[in-house]
């Protein structure tokens, strides 16, 4: 089975030391990215860890398709246990760093302790220079990218950054990579701004030789001459779709349906779109670099989450507005999905939907945790009560924007996700609108037949974030080229992303995650025999792992 190569190299800050090890046959088993680290963290992580602990780990990893030059690779994983969630949580972003990171001969980068002062870590093939930062202290991503360029003459593309609110322990804090792309969903900002580290750097001339079938190259031909409309307006090309489907939360979730969608769908974001932007090596170019000349808006996006949850989820019609929420969370390190999403129960509390300036005003509290954005940095799972709004959260995790009271399958999805209410975890959506094959698409009311069909999605898709394959690469990635590209049988491969679920709902029930999680803040007709059928094909008891499950 295709899998990354190299040890793992373990940073303690807290020590200032740096060690290498092997880990072949975490590797040969789990294939890189979010599998390797995922054994790593359930291994090495104590259960009762302190996400802002020392005891927390964080691990950076890439895959093997990474020693490609295939579209959808330009991706690597992030793994630590979360602020937001209380559980093991793994998010990935694109960008330029995978390559960069492969570059230094580590097949994945473990961060421990905490630093008594705060740091960047460069990372090279040669080991780990400490430097101090504390001029950094409160710097934004641009700004520690421009001390990163300017003294050490370190692109963006090199460098995972920590903004303000990582430092200041935002439970839903990014890192920043390339600037502007984001390991979002989980506040892993947060946990690295708790171990005091500003940022790394990556640099070497030592990446593993991998073989990579060729086949690859039939994937990128087709990325590269395919007319998708993504390539145009990215993922909020379905808000439309969804909002026609009575499936575009807002309001704060009060409704389905925003009557100022024209100004904040896919036709006003490719209005302000002003040239191609993509991932490394990637010929699919989905990314939407967008500016609005008039009123001084740059930024790169939004997508269609960001776009629902400061759009229409906060009562926004004017896409430049929703451009601006975006830039700040680039700038200041929020993961923008939860960002909005707070800054909208927030709104809903005070009757204040619609207002642009409160909404900029308060992201930037959230960041600084000022006034009551110290509050709000909390998440609305912690924050509601005093707000007097729903909880609308899994697991403490916020919605995504594809409505599972609409498309029920992507509810159940919701969950049962180890990572909470987020819609990447098995992209269940795609096949309820649907976005794909009529013989691949379910109704999107009811349950019949979807308990089975999650289970092989939420495995696949750990399957991609290991190898590391971008989800949006649907179109093209068939059971045969999976096969083909990592040189084992299907099933194999779903197996891999079997035990990769396992153990992180494993390390999760080792916390007190049960059954009681896996809920929805509404009622879905059929929703508890279905989860019962999700756990009858898991062979878990109520939602937790049995013990022969880990040890075999």
């Amino acid at each position: 089975m295709l899998h990354t190569q190299g040890p793992l190299l373990t940073v303690d800050v807290g020590e200032r030391t740096a060690e290498t090890e092997s880990i072949d046959d975490v590797l040969e088993s789990f294939i890189g990215g979010r599998g390797v680290a995922t054994k790593l963290a359930h291994d090495r992580i104590p259960f009762d860890a302190d996400p802002f602990g020392a005891e927390n780990r964080l691990y950076l990893a890439t895959g093997p398709m990474q020693a490609s030059t295939m579209s959808f690779t330009g991706r690597m994983n992030a793994t630590a246990v979360s602020p937001l969630t209380g559980g093991l949580l793994s998010s990935n972003a694109g960008g330029f760093m995978s390559r960069n990171f492969a570059d230094t001969g580590h097949a994945a980068v473990e961060i421990t302790g905490s630093s008594d002062e705060l740091v960047v870590l460069h990372v090279t093939d040669d080991g780990v220079e400490f430097e101090a930062v504390p001029d950094l202290a409160g710097a934004t991503v641009p700004e520690t990218v421009a001390y990163l360029d300017g003294e050490h003459g370190i692109g963006a593309d090199q460098t995972a950054v920590v903004g303000p609110a990582g430092e200041n322990l935002v439970r839903f804090a990014s890192i920043m990579t390339s600037e502007e792309r984001a390991f979002g969903r989980g506040g892993l900002g947060a946990v690295l701004g708790s171990k005091n580290v500003k940022a790394l750097t990556f640099e070497g001339d030592s990446a593993p030789d991998i073989d990579i079938p060729a086949s690859q190259m039939e994937i990128h031909r087709e990325a590269a001459t395919d007319d998708h409309i993504m390539k145009r307006q990215g993922t909020v090309a379905v808000m439309d779709l969804a909002n026609e489907m009575n499936g575009l939360p807002s309001y704060y979730f009060t409704e389905q349906q925003f009557e100022g969608v024209n100004g904040i769908n896919g036709d006003a974001v490719e209005a302000k779109k002003y040239k191609k932007g993509t991932c490394s090596a990637c010929a699919f170019a989905c990314k939407l670099p967008t500016r609005d000349e008039e009123r001084g808006v740059e930024t790169e996006g939004p997508e269609f989450e960001v776009a629902m949850a400061f759009g229409s989820n906060s009562g926004v019609d004017d896409i430049v507005d929703v451009m601006k929420s975006n830039e700040l969370c680039d700038r200041y390190g929020l993961d923008a999905i939860s960002a909005g999403n707070t800054v909208a129960a927030y709104l809903a509390a005070e009757d204040e939907f619609g207002n642009d300036d409160l909404i900029h005003e308060t992201v930037e509290k959230i960041a600084k945790r000022e006034g009551v954005g110290d509050d709000l940095a909390e998440g609305i799972a912690r924050v509601h009560d005093d707000l007097d709004v729903p909880d609308w959260t899994v697991k403490g995790m916020d919605f995504a924007a594809h409505e599972g009271r609409v498309l029920h399958g992507q509810g159940l999805s919701y969950a049962v996700a180890n990572r909470g209410a987020d819609h990447m975890y098995a992209v269940f959506y795609s096949q309820e609108y649907p976005l794909v094959d009529e013989h691949d698409a379910y109704d999107p009311t009811g349950f019949e037949g979807k308990p089975q069909r999650l289970v092989e999605k939420e495995n696949q898709m750990a399957v991609n974030d290991s190898g590391v394959v971008c989800k949006f690469s649907r179109d093209y990635m068939t059971p045969e080229r999976y096969e083909m590209l990592f040189g084992a049988e299907f099933d194999e491969l779903l197996a891999v992303g079997n035990r990769i679920v396992t153990l992180e709902r494993h390390f999760n029930n080792q916390r007190g995650f049960d059954r009681a999680d896996d809920t929805l803040p509404y009622d879905l007709p059929g929703f508890e025999d279905a989860l019962e059928e999700y756990y009858d094909i898991r062979g878990w008891d109520d939602g937790v792992v049995p013990d022969e499950q880990v040890s075999a």
